[in-house]
């Protein structure tokens, strides 16, 4: 499936009183899980525990 008719079945998901800023939102959350996705198959991850530790060092 492309992006686009990704997009179009996105929108048409949404109900027929959906505006204009939630259809922008469900098309940016479905983004940001794309490029999630990606990020965990290409490795680029953090666990939790050095998130833990960079968050205990910046309450620093």
């Amino acid at each position: 499936m492309t992006v686009k008719e990704r997009m179009r079945e996105l929108i048409e998901e949404q109900p027929e009183d959906a505006t204009y800023e939630e259809i922008l939102r469900e098309l940016a959350l479905a983004a940001m899980v794309q490029r999630g996705m990606a990020d965990i198959r290409e490795g680029r991850v953090v666990s939790n525990e050095a998130v833990a530790e960079r968050l205990r060092q910046w309450q620093s």
